[in-house]
Formats: C-alpha cells, sequence, structure tokens
C-alpha cells in the first residue's frame, strides 16, 4: 500500500533542500525566503542567468555541454564522461542519478533533449556551447586533482596569448588523456588546448571538440606555425625546411617524422585536418 501524501511532502523537502543548497531559498527562522541566487533569477528571469547559476554551483554542466556537442550520449555515458572530466565529483562508476538529474537540469532551460535513450544539445544549447567557451574564460573554477596552483587567467595559448573556459580546457585533455601525443608531456599545467582549424580565422569551430587536441605549449606554438602537422591517419608530418638544435624537439618532431601518433580514433574530423593541412603549402 503506497503513501502518496507522504511521498508528496518528501518529494517537496527534497526540492526545498536542493533549492536551499543552490542559493535559491534560505530558511529564516520559521519560513523560507529568496536566497542571493533566488533574488538574482527573479530580478532577471532569463535562462541566461539561471544557467549562470546552476554552473556556479555545479561544476561539470560546461563539460557535458561540449561532449553532447559532439553527439547525443545515453546516461552511462554521460556519467561516464562526467567523472573522466571532473573526477573530483566522486560518483560510483555506473551510477547514474546524478547524471539524469544533469541532463533534467539542462531540459528544463531548453538546452537539452532527450531522444529516445539518449540525450542532445538543443539549438539552444549549441547556440550557448558556441560562444561559452570564450565567454566562460574568466569562470573561476580549477580543478582540484589536474591543475594545482593553475588558474583561469593562467591558461594562455603560447601564440595567441588567450584564454578559454575552463571546463572547456578540461573536456579536451579529459578526451586526450592528459598527455600531448607528441611529446609526451603530461603534466596538466604545461599542455594547451590546440586548434587545428585555428582559433582566429575560423571562430565557429572554436568550441568544436573535433577541431581541438592537447599538446604542450612548445608543441602547440610549432604545431601553429606549421613546423609540423599530421595527417588524416594521424601520422606525422614535418615541414622540410625545419631545422633545429634543439634535442627535445629533434627527438619528438623531426626523429619521428611518419609515425602515427597516439590520438584516440575518430576525435578529430578528417575534412579539419585536410583543410588545415591545404593552407600549410609543404604537405
Amino acid at each position: 500500500m503506497g503513501f502518496p501524501r507522504l511521498q508528496a511532502r518528501e518529494d517537496v523537502k527534497r526540492r526545498v533542500s536542493y533549492l536551499q543548497q543552490a542559493g535559491f531559498l534560505r530558511q529564516a527562522n520559521d519560513h523560507w525566503e529568496l536566497g542571493d541566487a533566488g533574488r538574482r533569477y527573479v530580478e532577471k528571469g532569463d535562462v541566461a542567468t539561471l544557467l549562470r547559476i546552476m554552473c556556479d554551483r555545479n561544476v561539470g554542466l560546461r563539460s557535458l555541454m561540449y561532449a553532447l556537442a559532439v553527439g547525443p550520449m545515453t546516461l552511462g555515458a554521460v556519467s561516464e564522461q562526467q567523472l573522466d572530466t571532473h573526477p573530483e565529483l566522486g560518483w560510483s562508476r555506473g551510477e547514474t542519478d546524478m547524471a539524469k538529474q544533469r541532463v533534467n537540469w539542462l531540459r528544463s532551460m531548453g538546452l537539452v533533449e532527450k531522444r529516445g535513450e539518449e540525450y542532445a544539445l538543443t539549438d539552444n544549447g549549441l547556440q550557448f556551447v558556441e560562444r561559452a567557451v570564450e565567454e566562460w574564460a574568466d569562470s573561476g573554477w580549477t580543478s582540484s586533482v589536474s591543475d594545482v596552483g593553475m588558474t583561469a587567467g593562467m591558461y594562455e595559448a603560447t601564440v595567441h596569448a588567450r584564454s578559454v573556459d575552463p571546463e572547456f580546457r578540461a573536456t579536451v585533455l579529459s578526451r586526450h588523456d592528459r598527455t600531448c601525443p607528441v611529446s609526451g608531456v603530461d603534466h596538466p599545467g604545461l599542455l594547451d588546448v590546440a586548434h587545428v582549424l585555428s582559433w582566429s580565422e575560423y571562430p565557429e569551430y572554436r568550441a568544436d571538440l573535433s577541431n581541438v587536441l592537447a599538446l604542450s605549449k612548445t608543441h602547440h606554438a610549432a604545431f601553429d606555425r606549421g613546423l609540423f602537422t599530421i595527417d588524416q591517419e594521424y601520422r606525422l608530418r614535418v615541414n622540410p625546411s625545419f631545422e633545429t638544435r634543439s634535442d627535445l624537439l629533434q627527438r619528438t618532431i623531426i626523429d619521428r617524422a611518419g609515425e602515427r601518433i597516439s590520438i584516440p580514433d575518430d576525435s578529430l574530423k578528417p575534412q579539419y585536418v585536410t583543410q588545415h593541412n591545404a593552407s600549410l603549402g609543404w604537405v
């Protein structure tokens, strides 16, 4: 026999408890009133404000949206993506309750929709992702396990002196096992997000995970200057005019010409690689 009134009461308590934790409500003596986040949302009343509040209080929401931009995901895949990118969340592997809660938050804001057993970004979600990599570059979040001592403002590319959303950066590094496939550098603080189709010339692809890889800062600069590239089979191609006295560059780039580097299969769109290489002239 069920107890619908009791169940409804417990459901309300859970909802109020979450709203309190998120800052939307606060308890004042024997009643509830709007908290700081609640007042912000009531004042603005738009999805952008709500999403800013939710992202400020829930690390990983933006990284989930970046991942969904690649393609639809099941709840199991969402859970794994969140843990891979943000181990500090501390969920148990295989647990999907928190993943379901997160996709439902995004669904309630019109950013995600359910398609059968999978979840995908809506058009509004895709528009958010396209802007977020720049707009959220000032986010204060830093990983507790990956980038000790680094802050969002320190993630500047060697060539263009730009910074990106730390959650986009964390998503990229996670997808590439936090290792530069050319040099083997595996300290996150020494890695950059490198764009195949350049940041400055192709702004529409800045947040496209199939257009980026993780490179050490030195190798990122060498890649952007056309000293080396990769082909569609992920083999290292070296500019014939590239000469160096650096043992590191000789050993990791010139001596490896023709080798297949370790990049996850299908992580880059072949047409992006082809278009990048066509612009180099020497490939």
